[in-house]
């Protein structure tokens, strides 16, 4: 199969034909933007992905029953940061119907071709006035130009704006693929305080949308992890409205697809970047695993082990730490012919340990971007990646001080 070309673009969410957005200051934050709108010209295809978390809030119960209702249809993303209306209760479900009600009210669609979204403090109630202004004034000022206002009023905690485009070459002609996304701590999707919005203007109709999202999502945005601790709102929506007259068929949708996988490794990786008090993006690689599930299960226990996220802040190449995880993992194991690699500097392999090369390993540990490596040692074909950061005091000063 020949490989499709995929190129990077410029204009984030509405790089893809036919979306504007915008992002407005209402007053939920004591500054700053906190209100974003992402609008598509027409009626697109739509699908989403959730949180798995049973305190589910407000906004994704009714953004699933609105994807329900349409038939996997929408024209509008609504979000709204600082607070997460979730654990809300019966409050917190007529504020976020509210929501989506303005919003449809401000863009003149059916209210059916809404989704909602929130990010922020659990336990907070919404303040429905200040949002449905929010939102009115974000309908006024919808714009092409707009990606980079929505990408900042989405955020919280989040270092600054994360946002990417690719153009895709297939065999059917040209299209785009947009998105932009937040999240720096409760980071564990399993489909936490992370939202992802994504646009195309390619034809794909909502069944296709969703099983190319879903294929795309096992090894991206559920490939990375900050703290372990997914959120009450996980919400990834994508819209695809076919304004490039590029139709999704058999031919074209391994290029989709690959455009997609390629624009979600890179939002996913900006995602653990930007991860609270983060120093370091870290590459978690296991390798020789009997199964694709031991691989991914082995990586997720060793990119959330405090004992090695702190090893990683202060440089440490503490090998030991990721054997001591890897037996943990209730997999396949055999500690005798394990080897564990930090920066491709082998310092354990088959109970012989290589001393003499930590100082190599401390080395690459100083770098931005780090990788370790653990081989499980059961001769088997499978592997997995997980991304993730360094623990530092940072990541507790931002945490204990949330909300106060």
């Amino acid at each position: 199969m020949t490989l499709p070309a995929i190129t990077l673009a410029g204009g984030g969410i509405t790089a893809p034909d036919g979306y504007r957005a915008a992002g407005v200051a209402c007053g939920l934050k004591p500054s700053g933007l906190d209100v974003a709108l992402v609008v598509s010209d027409e009626v697109a295809s739509a699908t989403g992905l959730f949180t798995t978390n049973l305190a589910v809030a407000a906004p994704v119960v009714v953004s699933r029953e609105q994807l329900a209702r349409s038939g996997g249809r929408a024209r509008v993303i609504a979000v709204n940061s600082k607070c997460a209306n979730a654990c809300t209760g019966a409050e917190g479900m007529r504020a976020a119907r509210a929501m989506a009600a303005a919003t449809a009210d401000a863009v003149g669609c059916d209210p059916a071709h809404v989704l909602i979204a929130s990010t922020g403090v659990i336990g907070m109630r919404l303040d429905t006035a200040r949002v449905t202004a929010g939102i009115a004034e974000a309908a006024r000022g919808l714009d092409r130009n707009g990606h980079l206002a929505a990408a900042e009023a989405i955020l919280t905690t989040d270092i600054g704006p994360k946002e990417a485009a690719v153009q895709v070459s297939s065999p059917r002609g040209s299209f785009t693929i947009g998105g932009m996304v937040k999240g720096a701590g409760m980071i564990e999707p399993n489909l936490a305080t992370m939202l992802g919005f994504l646009t195309t203007d390619a034809a794909v109709d909502a069944a296709g949308l969703d099983s190319a999202l879903r294929e795309v999502a096992h090894d991206t945005f559920n490939a990375i992890t900050v703290d372990g601790e997914p959120s009450t709102n996980d919400t990834v929506f994508m819209l695809a409205n076919g304004a490039s007259g590029v139709h999704l068929d058999e031919a074209t949708y391994p290029a989709f697809v690959a455009g997609l996988h390629e624009l979600c490794t890179g939002l996913a990786r900006e995602i653990v970047r930007g991860g609270e008090g983060a120093t370091k993006l870290v590459a978690v690689r296991v390798t020789g695993a009997a199964s694709k599930d031991d691989a991914r299960r082995a990586a997720r226990l060793i990119a959330n082990s405090p004992l090695v996220k702190t090893a990683l802040n202060g440089g440490d190449p503490n090998w030991g730490r990721l054997v001591a995880v890897a037996g943990r993992a209730g997999v396949a194991f055999d500690p005798d012919r394990t080897v564990v690699r930090i920066g491709g500097v082998t310092l354990y392999d088959g109970t012989t340990i290589f001393t003499e090369r930590e100082s190599d390993a401390a080395t690459h540990l100083k770098e931005h971007e780090v990788e370790v490596a653990v081989d499980l040692g059961v001769g088997g074909a499978c592997a997995a990646t997980m991304w993730t950061c360094d623990f530092s005091a940072e990541y507790v000063h931002i945490n204990a001080d949330y909300r106060t």
